[in-house]
């Protein structure tokens, strides 16, 4: 199966006038970072009053100075109302509203993990959907469903098209982790032993690989555990570049669509552990900073718990069962899922709803904008361009305030001279 390229998502739209005040012209030198900051009061909106002064940004822990800084204005006041949650009363029946005139000046992506989400986390999913997408969205608005395998309504105003693409969301198996190996390694478990050298998870698997294998001396069990471990990495290193390799994509090719833009993932989440794949999260980061793009992300496991649930085989051998260590690495790997989602969300100014079972309201929250965008501009002129990683860290001069920003980056690789 092929991913698709999301570029047949965007319409012909050279010729239509941008909407105001949803751009900001922004140069960024190729030696900065730019770090979108979504600062909030305590009822939770965003202020817009703050000034380059009120912000302290910290480079590994090392004060840096902040090189440029301007506010975007990337929703008003009207749009974020009219997608604001709706109280609990009788559902309505949505009324297909007559198509606006004028071109569209806000876009929603909705991008459906497929690949990733289970069975019945997508049929959810779906129906909830269904019922709000046309809510959602409003008459200057146009959207399109996009998933990771395939489906692509592209972007409309219609809610017939919209519904039919979510009705044919399919869960997908390309690189899904399936169980059957012996002994069974997933991609959590072979980051610890190929990766990281755990010795005590490298033990549960060859322990495993004895009694699946019905072997009683260590060293076949072991080429069987690192064998099973190597393949489990392979295909879970794999699975994770085209994953985020498709956001950025996506986040890539809606740069060109004039009005506000907002990316909503809905997914379970997948790992991103790796070097790799953090590298890979802060180009993400890197484009939708210089594309204005607002992403938010959607749990689509609810409220889930981290206990092993009836379709998964749990430990299976004496040492697991008595130290805890599959029940462990599996909460392990649940909760770091999420952390790609909260990640993204937080460095461009989106929501990240999580933890809850009312996708419905969900749905509702995440295609409004933050009102106000601080864009700070970090000069590397003086960070050593060897690749590394960057944790960043925000405070603000004023009290009672909340902000959101993007946790770090990876400095650049400097140049090789020819000789």
């Amino acid at each position: 199966m092929m991913l698709i390229s999301p570029s047949c998502l965007l319409p012909q739209q050279t010729d239509q006038p941008k909407a105001p005040g949803n751009d900001v012209a922004i140069r960024v030198a190729v030696n900065s970072v730019l770090v979108p900051v979504v600062v909030r009061d305590s009822q939770g909106r965003a202020t817009g009053d703050l000034k380059q002064e009120d912000f302290r940004v910290f480079d590994n822990n090392k004060e840096h100075a902040i090189s440029g800084f301007s506010i975007q204005r990337r929703a008003s006041e009207a749009t974020a109302a009219s997608v604001a949650p709706m109280p609990n009363s009788a559902p309505v029946a949505p009324v297909a509203a007559a198509p606006a005139k004028s071109s569209p000046n806000r876009f929603v992506i909705y991008l459906f993990d497929d690949m990733h989400l289970a069975a019945n986390d997508l049929q959810r999913v779906q129906q909830v959907a269904t019922k709000l997408v046309n809510t959602s969205l409003g008459n200057s608005d146009a959207a399109a469903i996009l998933s990771f395998s395939g489906t692509n309504s592209g972007l409309t105003r219609d809610p017939a098209k919209l519904n039919e693409a979510i009705a044919k969301l399919r869960m997908q198996n390309l690189y899904r982790h399936e169980g059957h190996d012996c002994p069974d390694v997933d991609y959590y478990q072979a980051d610890l032993i190929e990766n990281k050298h755990d010795i005590p998870a490298l033990d549960a698997a060859v322990e495993e690989a004895m009694t699946c294998a019905h072997l009683e001396t260590r060293g076949p069990a072991e080429d069987l555990a690192t064998s099973a471990a190597r393949r489990a990495l392979s295909t879970g290193d794999q699975d994770v570049m085209v994953s985020l390799g498709f956001v950025r994509n996506v986040v890539q090719h809606m740069e060109s669509l004039p009005g506000q833009r907002t990316l909503v993932l809905v997914s379970p989440g997948f790992l991103t552990v790796t070097p790799d794949a953090m590298f890979q999260k802060s180009q993400i980061l890197d484009v939708a900073a210089r594309s204005n793009v607002t992403i938010s992300a959607m749990d689509a496991r609810g409220l889930y718990t981290s206990e092993v649930d009836a379709s998964e085989h749990g430990a299976n051998t004496a040492t697991s069962l008595r130290t805890g260590q599959w029940a462990q690495n599996h909460r392990n790997s649940m909760s770091l899922n999420e952390d790609v989602m909260a990640e993204l969300a937080d460095g461009t100014g989106g929501t990240y709803f999580h933890s809850a079972n009312d996708l419905a309201g969900g749905f509702q929250t995440l295609t409004a904008a933050p009102e106000y965008v601080y864009l700070l501009e970090i000069s590397l002129d003086k960070v050593r361009l060897d690749g590394s990683y960057h944790r960043l860290q925000l405070k603000l001069a004023k009290d009672g305030l909340k902000l959101q920003a993007r946790h770090g980056y990876f400095a650049p690789k400097k140049a090789k001279e020819k000789k």
